[in-house]
């Protein structure tokens, strides 16, 4: 099993890396994206014979952690679920849900149920509020809190992130057999402190017990400081590959071949207030990679 995320052909507490998407639009192409009046696009992708994959579910619900609930998008320290890349209503974000179902749609059929702060751990509890709509399609974007600790020693284990996962993949089925998964890979926190840390804004905002475990005396590039960095780089490695090879043993999750880990987030995609959760923007690159990966003929390998 490969150690680091694969390069994708084809955002926190944090909880999601080199794909250069194009703007998200809600234009009225073929791509089943919804038209500027919310109207869903002619051309939208249906689930082919030969695959249990449906390209086209029909109501979309969420879990995860403050990624998936917007948090510092939209002002500091807060969750701002309207801009989630998942379920939100934001145009300029043009969510998952709303490129799926129409903005009508997405309003009526996406539930939210991920939790600022989450762990891996509290995952399971989430699936089973997400199943009780039995959507089409649950969404998950979790584990970057697992890495962001206060410390490197407090980091989750990989043993216990991959118990978690299987267990909340075990509520799922138990409570809606048919719901498929498309799971996010944990972001590349390295990269994420690389651009923040010139920022004396996101300096003062770390300084408050962000992710301590990367971005503690963020300006330190002596030895020490960089393996620590690269401990907890490799420890989200290792989370994602415990999440595709847990997803690969469901006919219904499809895992995003590790495009978040390897998309490059800029200062315009991440918050102006922590440079570390994703901002408007970066909501709308996430909203773009899940959606490719929803809708792809197959999911990426």
């Amino acid at each position: 099993m490969r150690k680091r995320s694969r390069r994708s052909r084809a955002v926190v507490a944090v909880g999601s890396a080199a794909v250069l998407l194009g703007v998200a639009g809600c234009g009225s192409g073929g791509d089943g994206s919804p038209a500027p009046d919310g109207t869903r696009a002619k051309a939208k992708p249906s689930a082919s014979p030969a695959s249990a994959w449906d390209r086209s579910p029909a109501s979309v619900a969420a879990v995860g952690d403050s990624i998936t609930r917007g948090f510092d998008a939209c002002s500091v320290l807060s969750d701002c679920p309207e801009v989630s890349w998942a379920t939100g209503s934001d145009k300029e974000v043009n969510s998952l849900a709303v490129r799926l179902l129409g903005a009508s749609g997405a309003a009526r059929r996406s539930w939210n149920h991920a939790v600022t702060g989450s762990l891996m751990d509290d995952l399971p509890a989430q699936m089973t509020k997400a199943a009780v709509h039995r959507p089409a399609l649950v969404t998950v974007m979790a584990g970057a809190n697992d890495a962001c600790r206060s410390s490197v020693a407090d980091m989750t284990s990989v043993a216990d992130f991959r118990a978690s996962f299987e267990q909340a993949l075990r509520t799922l089925r138990t409570a809606s057999p048919k719901s498929q998964v498309y799971v996010a890979s944990v972001p590349d926190l390295k990269r994420l402190w690389s651009e923040g840390r010139t920022n004396s804004m996101s300096r003062t905002v770390w300084k408050l017990g962000l992710c301590q475990s990367m971005l503690a005396d963020p300006d330190a590039v002596d030895p020490a400081a960089t393996a620590r960095r690269d401990e907890v780089r490799g420890r989200v490695e290792a989370y994602n590959s415990a999440l595709e090879e847990v997803c690969a043993t469901d006919r219904l999750c499809r895992f995003d071949g590790g495009a978040v880990f390897d998309y490059a987030f800029g200062t315009r995609q991440l918050s102006p207030w922590d440079w570390f959760h994703p901002s408007r923007d970066g909501q709308a690159r996430l909203a773009e990679i899940a959606y490719r990966g929803v809708t792809a003929a197959k999911a990426v390998t």
